[in-house]
């Protein structure tokens, strides 16, 4: 439960951020490019973090970083809210991006560990509950809007209240307990050559984290262009891709029992790239919903899939496993829709979205092959 916690105070963060996006732009004067370059730093801040964050996961264990990690992500949080200047709202920015990030990596080793001994995998639903976190945190931008509540309000209203809900189940589950987690001596470079395991999981990872954002930044763009979408339908594309990923997800402990990780994740590419099939070949919002529905049910499975196998990678720490993963991984967010643009310019958004249908069949080929339970 404690570790549970931490993962929907996590995406909580990212949504009560990304709820207030256009106001941050508003009192800033900020650009499309400006604003591009600021959402940029997050990612950034995140993949510099992942190799520190796992040599302190091994060091210290994952419980107390996690805590640590969660209080300064929304200290960093409340920053963005404070920041008097883009230069100083940059800087809150790459920090909030660092912490979570790191975080990112602490709760997922810690999950990890649980998972090991637990009778079913539950990776999935750990970030089912990321996910919904995300989903409330967006939610309370509409909410406080409505309040009539400031930024600095929101962001620290929310980030308090998450911390005073989630730190106490930490707390009961053993978080600041001795560590379960310790040391273990000679931990190596903090950044080092993958072994050639790791690179097919963060392949996968990447892979799923990219058409992932591509549907966050895409997918209304996508309904409106390439069906006649109105606004409010354009809106539920993410909406309803959303609900599949969270459904599929709380779902996957009783997938996983039946059908084990490798077909799973097998048959999560291939369900992927159907889902984006009857996106292309559709002519009605209905159906493009369909295949965003189907893409949703696809994508689910495949990140956490990756991060479980990589916490059981042999001879090599859970910490710097998961954080070789989640590299590669937050590589597929900064990538991903850059390339869907860049194709869409040269061509169209429907022929940019049919690389994602390629991708999709190529994460289901990795996965064949990749060090995940058969």
């Amino acid at each position: 439960m404690g570790v549970g916690a931490l993962f929907a105070l996590n995406g909580g963060v990212v949504g009560v951020w990304a709820s207030r996006i256009p106001n941050i732009t508003e009192r800033h004067g900020l650009s499309e490019a400006s604003l591009g370059m600021l959402l940029l730093l997050i990612a950034l801040g995140a993949i510099a973090s992942f190799g520190l964050a796992g040599r302190a996961t091994d060091r210290f264990g994952a419980e107390p970083v996690s805590m640590g990690l969660a209080v300064l992500g929304t200290v960093f949080l409340i920053a963005t809210a404070l920041a008097p200047s883009s230069a100083a709202l940059a800087l809150a920015l790459a920090l909030m991006g660092a912490s979570l990030g790191a975080m990112d990596v602490s709760m997922n080793a810690w999950a990890a560990k649980l998972d090991a001994g637990a009778p079913r995998e539950a990776m999935p639903v750990f970030h089912a509950l990321w996910s919904m976190g995300a989903g409330l945190g967006a939610a309370s931008g509409a909410l406080t809007l409505s309040l009539g509540w400031g930024i600095t309000t929101h962001f620290a209203g929310l980030g308090a209240l998450g911390l005073t809900l989630a730190l106490p189940l930490v707390v009961a589950a053993g978080g600041l307990g001795p560590s379960n987690t310790p040391g273990t001596g000679s931990l190596g470079p903090t950044f080092a050559v993958p072994p050639r395991a790791l690179v097919g999981l963060g392949a996968m990872a990447g892979l799923a984290a990219l058409g992932e954002g591509a549907m966050i930044d895409w997918s209304a763009l996508f309904l409106v262009q390439a069906v006649g979408s109105t606004q409010g339908q354009a809106a539920l594309g993410l909406t309803v891709f959303s609900i599949c990923m969270v459904a599929t997800r709380l779902a996957g402990p009783v997938i996983l029992d039946r059908v084990g990780p490798r077909r799973a994740a097998v048959a999560s590419g291939f369900v992927a790239a159907i889902g984006v099939a009857i996106a292309l070949a559709s002519t009605t919002p209905m159906g493009v919903l369909l295949g965003f529905a189907a893409m949703g049910l696809g994508y689910a499975l495949i990140f956490p899939l990756a991060m479980s196998g990589a916490a059981k990678h042999p001879g090599l720490s859970p910490g710097r496993a998961i954080a070789t993963v989640a590299t590669l991984g937050y590589s597929g967010i900064l990538v991903g829709p850059v390339l869907i643009g860049f194709v869409a310019h040269g061509t169209s958004l429907s022929h940019a979205f049919g690389l994602l249908l390629a991708l999709a069949l190529v994460t289901s080929v990795i996965a064949m092959r990749a060090r995940l339970a058969p």
